[in-house]
């Protein structure tokens, strides 16, 4: 009995000492798309006979899966390595990663529709997302520093295409 005592107060000594993993604080947002973002969206959708987009969660975001991808999936909280293209309604790309390259986020640092969106593939997944401005920028335009040039109008949708290379920590 007394080797038992000595055992379980060794083992509750370690357990106390075992370092806790740091919970994810973040959240993915719960905006609701206004009906003009809305009819924005779905206007550009029907403009451009996208016929198999469906929405998030009656949120106005809209998206379609290419490939799902792994069980590995991004939290908010993950690193992950991308590849993607962002483009404006009108076909202009604002950002893209080009040839082999790749770009590294963590989710939570993203912006709304991302970090809503991305969770529903995994790793080698690719999804397109058309997403309304108050999940991308809002109504405030996207400048570049450097040049003073408007990359992003106010208002703009931005239509993403995403694949998700690898999933580094969750």
């Amino acid at each position: 009995m007394k080797y038992a005592l000595i055992i379980f107060s060794f083992v509750l000594a370690l357990s106390a000492c075992k370092k806790k993993t740091e919970e994810c604080i973040l959240t993915p947002g719960s905006t609701v798309a206004s009906a003009n973002e809305e009819l924005m969206i779905t206007n550009y959708l029907s403009t451009n006979s996208i016929t198999t987009a469906v929405e998030f969660e009656n949120s106005g975001l809209y998206y379609i899966i290419d490939n799902p991808g792994t069980s590995e999936k991004p939290g908010l909280c993950s690193a992950m390595v991308v590849k993607y293209v962002g483009k404006l309604a009108n076909g202009t790309i604002f950002d893209q990663t080009i040839g082999t390259a790749t770009a590294s986020f963590t989710l939570g640092g993203l912006i709304e529709g991302w970090k809503r969106s991305l969770p529903l593939i995994g790793e080698a997944g690719k999804i397109r997302l058309f997403i309304p401005p108050s999940m991308g920028y809002g109504a405030n335009p996207s400048i570049d520093p450097r040049t003073g040039i408007t990359i992003i109008p106010g208002n703009s949708i931005l239509i993403f295409d995403v694949e998700v290379v690898a999933v580094v920590s969750n």
